[in-house]
């Protein structure tokens, strides 16, 4: 297929350009190419659309029809980035072919035909980012130390576990036919793998649920022994099941785990992962109407459910966190098939007890490890967002990824000088997750990236992210480092709406924008401050020494003086002692 039999109207002049916080339309020329949608007004400094199919979540036709004549109609867009944009056509038969166009375009099932497979970045790339966090770089110091930890190559065709990645990190005592016999007995071959090691020693691991199916045992061995290596001088460790309740059947036994104890905080009451999606649809819903009033849009804020799900998962966050730091106990996370619920908690863990996850590139490490190596299926949850439709969506289409960067904007929320990074770089990650000129997050697991040769076809997000002029941009202004834990306030109240992401294409953030720019021009005046009150100090301590210096050579000067005179005098007195005496003889004789 090529493009040029998709692109019916490749340019067209007059298009109105609508937006929702624009007043009044754009009027420019429409291009349309294989992979962007182009409006410029040709003027110099006006605004210009830039806008790639991939990010098109829905496309809506409004003809205009006059005494039952058709004359063009409106194309609404609406957006993965959450942004609605409303083009206005004045001819019926250009309003259909971009129409059509624009919605095969936006809804390419053929990966190599996606835009990463063909931009070329226009600047050196400095650092490989598919090279940076591989798992024998990431667990390096627990594979150097050689005595409970090892990395092995059992899945390096992915036929143990299809979306596990080619390397992982296993207890060393393990065998890897324990591993292939634990991978029969949890769903989809999940079996347990370090996911994480507190500095205490303490491990966390994370897995699918077991099977539960006619024919299959509820017993193995194996999956028994991989847990209890992890015990160490623990007598007990926790298995998190962060699925819905009423799952026992699918759970460990007591009988076979007896020295771990189950947990159960479900992140929501759902039975599948598209409830997510369906309760961040009536989130934007909600952002969306910015008509009603405050008390109906709280009421359908809280109706969405969605604060509710952040809520959950700081919970089980701050459980698993506490297990791991105050208890010093191992912990496996499970929730269903362990791809979506089980990363949410372990990612956030990381975060709250690790501030090298606070750190631009932590950040990018622990979504590399938990959600691009832990066989997050980014292609499947993420090929629609929350404007598409119940009945035209996929099932397993799902904003897991999304639930935790909202989650990680709470901590940042409250813990506002822990993160190097700030709301920015959160918004950057969504937003690449859905579309994108690179291909970090095409596929569904490693095993897709492999066969699709993403690593040399495509740029990595990360190294356009590690940047010097990139990482300055994301910095948070108010950044200190913070090597303790952050606990979070887990508090209805404690929870906020992330609106520099669900509002800011409804709602004007200049003002946001520019509170910021004072944020940043206050801590950039301290800065200042601060390097002239060390230079300052300097020049008093060097001030201070050239004082002293001169004083001791004033007083070393005086004690030659009045050395000198004391050495003059000696003489003198020495004639007067000598007169007395020959006066005193002369008395005697």
């Amino acid at each position: 297929m090529e493009f040029a039999e998709l692109i019916l109207t490749p340019k067209l002049d007059g298009v109105l350009l609508y937006d929702q916080l624009s007043d009044r339309p754009i009027d420019g020329t429409l291009c349309i190419t294989g992979h962007h949608l182009i409006l410029s007004t040709r003027k110099e400094g006006a605004q210009e659309l830039w806008l790639l199919h991939q990010n098109i979540d829905l496309v809506e036709r409004k003809p205009n029809i006059v005494n039952n004549i058709l004359e063009g109609g409106t194309i609404i867009l609406k957006c993965k980035d959450l942004r609605i944009i409303a083009l206005k056509i004045a001819s019926p038969q250009e309003y259909f072919n971009i129409s059509n166009s624009i919605e095969q375009l936006s809804n390419l099932e053929e990966t190599r035909m996606l835009y990463p497979f063909f931009y070329i970045p226009m600047y050196n790339i400095l650092e490989d980012g598919y090279s940076l966090y591989r798992p024998e770089q990431e667990f390096s110091k627990l594979l150097a130390n050689g005595d409970e930890w090892r990395l092995t190559m059992v899945n390096s065709s992915y036929q143990v576990c299809p979306t596990y990645g080619a390397k992982l990190v296993v207890a060393r005592t393990i065998t890897d036919e324990q591993i292939i016999q634990s991978a029969a007995f949890r769903d989809g071959g999940r079996f347990p793998v370090l996911s994480y090691r507190h500095a205490n020693g303490a491990a966390m691991l994370r897995s699918a649920q077991p099977l539960a199916a006619p024919g299959v045992t509820k017993r193995c061995r194996a999956d028994e022994a991989i847990l209890n290596a992890v015990l160490g001088r623990s007598k007990k460790g926790f298995i998190f099941d962060t699925w819905a309740k009423g799952k026992s059947s699918t759970t460990e036994t007591d009988q076979h785990y007896s020295q771990w104890k189950k947990v159960t905080r479900p992140i929501g009451q759902f039975s599948s992962v598209s409830a997510l999606l369906d309760s961040f649809i009536k989130l934007m819903e909600a952002c969306n109407d910015v008509q009603c009033s405050t008390d109906k849009w709280l009421s359908r804020l809280e109706m969405s459910g969605w604060l509710g799900f952040v809520l959950n998962a700081l919970n089980a966050a701050c459980v698993v966190a506490q297990c791991l730091d105050q208890e010093g106990s191992p912990v496996l996370v499970h929730g269903g098939k362990g791809l979506d619920t089980t990363l949410v908690v372990t990612s956030l863990v990381q975060i709250i007890l690790n501030p090298d996850s606070r750190t631009i590139r932590g950040l990018q490490a622990l979504i590399d490890r938990e959600w691009l190596q832990g066989g997050y299926p980014f292609s499947t949850r993420h090929k629609h967002s929350c404007y598409t439709p119940t009945n035209q969506r996929r099932k397993s289409s799902s904003a897991t990824f999304l639930l935790f960067l909202d989650c990680v904007y709470q901590l940042y929320a409250q813990f506002p000088c822990s993160f190097e990074y700030d709301h920015r770089l959160l918004v950057t990650m969504f937003e690449h997750s859905y579309f994108s000129q690179y291909g970090t997050f095409l596929g569904d697991c490693e095993r897709d990236r492999v066969q699709l040769k993403v690593t040399t076809r495509t740029t990595s997000l990360w190294s356009h992210l590690n940047r010097p002029e990139v990482v300055k941009s994301l910095l948070n202004p108010l950044y200190e480092p913070n090597p303790a834990v952050i606990w979070p306030s887990v508090a209805p109240i404690s929870i906020v709406l992330w609106s520099e992401l669900y509002t800011r294409w409804s709602i004007d953030q200049s003002q946001l924008k520019i509170n910021f720019g004072h944020i940043q021009a206050l801590v950039s005046r301290e800065k200042d401050l601060r390097s002239r009150v060390v230079k300052l100090r300097r020049q008093l301590a060097e001030l201070q020494r050239e004082y002293q210096i001169v004083r001791s050579e004033k007083n070393g000067n005086n004690s030659d003086e009045l050395h000198r005179h004391a050495v003059m005098d000696d003489p003198g007195d020495d004639g007067d002692e000598e007169s007395v005496s020959s006066d005193a003889l002369g008395s005697s004789k």
